[in-house]
């Protein structure tokens, strides 16, 4: 099926929605899955909803390009960075990307016996050093789009010895995702990925990085229903010994969201939003104003137009303020005729 008709059967928005870089929307597949999961539990007779975060787990495994052994599920990002960074040696130094999202910085920040070093986002690769042991940064930049140089900072990490830990949370989905170039992967699947909240994937190498499994509970078991009761005797001997006790309903869901995902392709999915952003690129310079430089991304950032948030949502027309910034970001259920209405909502300079 064509993608304006797949996404017209699966996504019915009552605004012009340009805020996926926020929360995607669900697909129609998909809050029918829920309900009927939903039903039957109030009916005493649920589904087998463990058996769609293994689904889950498996599509995403294909759209990350590793192996399903080698993926983790749980609830959030920062979860899974604060995993990492709890499993580094005292006095370790981890590089960061000046004003990356909080989720990816601050659970390095909150492990006082860590190092924490800041540069500029244009700059990573080159901030790297002997003695670095991370370098964390979003492939997607969420405040303005701005895609990271990721070629040149695994490259950098790899000279110097360091692991990468990358945020594909503003780009699974629509940036494809070669997980396997990187130590850890992380992502939230409520974005560009259109599943519920309560759903995110860590990957992992296939030695499983020396991570730590710190909040390893039950699910972590190398066989779960035998590790109710007292110390878990075997860890899952995947990265499944890192998952979360997963938010069941929300996985239900997850399965038929990346499900859509994987029959789309990313590729066609890129080309589609990458071409609404460049019109809406395009349609600004008219009109006076000046996006953030971020060519390829989804996302367009208009500097000092944050402020207008509040009036375009009443008019109709769903977008984000961040850090001063009028934020759209294109999707595929997005067409050129939203782009142009919101073109014709902004005011000339």
């Amino acid at each position: 099926m064509e993608l304006d008709s797949l996404a017209r059967s699966e996504f019915a928005p009552q605004t012009t929605y340009l805020n996926t870089a926020s929360t995607g929307l669900l697909p129609a597949r998909t809050v029918a899955a829920m309900g009927e999961a939903v039903a039957a539990s109030a009916a005493g007779a649920p589904t087998d909803m463990f058996g769609d975060v293994e689904a889950a787990r498996a599509t995403y495994a294909r759209l990350a390009g590793v192996s399903v052994r080698r993926v983790a599920a749980g609830a959030s990002v920062a979860v899974y960075t604060g995993l990492v960074a709890a499993s580094l040696p005292e006095g370790s130094e981890v590089l960061v990307a000046e004003a990356d999202f909080s989720s990816v910085v601050n659970p390095f920040h909150m492990c006082r016996d860590l190092k924490v070093r800041t540069a500029p986002l244009d700059r990573l690769a080159e901030a790297v050093r002997p003695g670095t042991a991370v370098v964390a940064v979003s492939a997607v930049q969420s405040a303005d789009g701005r895609i990271a140089d990721l070629a040149a900072i695994r490259e950098a990490a790899r000279t110097h010895g360091a692991r990468t830990l990358v945020d594909v949370s503003q780009g699974a989905g629509w940036y494809p995702v070669d997980a396997d170039a990187y130590d850890f992967t992380v992502t939230v699947g409520f974005k560009w990925l259109t599943t519920p909240r309560g759903v995110a994937f860590l990957t992992v190498p296939d030695d499983l990085g020396g991570l730590n499994p710190v909040f390893a509970g039950w699910v972590a078991g190398e066989h779960p229903w035998d590790s109710c009761y007292g110390p878990v005797e075997e860890l899952a001997h995947s990265a499944r010994r890192f998952d979360e006790s997963p938010a069941l309903f929300s996985y239900t869901g997850a399965r038929h969201s990346l499900a859509l995902v994987e029959e789309l392709g990313a590729e066609r999915i890129r080309a589609h939003n990458t071409a609404l952003a460049d019109r809406f690129r395009a349609g600004l310079a008219p009109l006076g104003y000046e996006p953030v430089a971020a060519p390829g991304s989804a996302i367009v950032a208009v500097p000092g137009l944050g402020h207008r948030q509040e009036e375009l949502s009443r008019a109709g027309i769903e977008l984000s303020n961040r850090a001063g910034n009028l934020r759209a970001a294109f999707h595929f259920y997005t067409s050129a005729e939203d782009v142009d209405r919101l073109l014709d909502l902004l005011p000339a300079r």
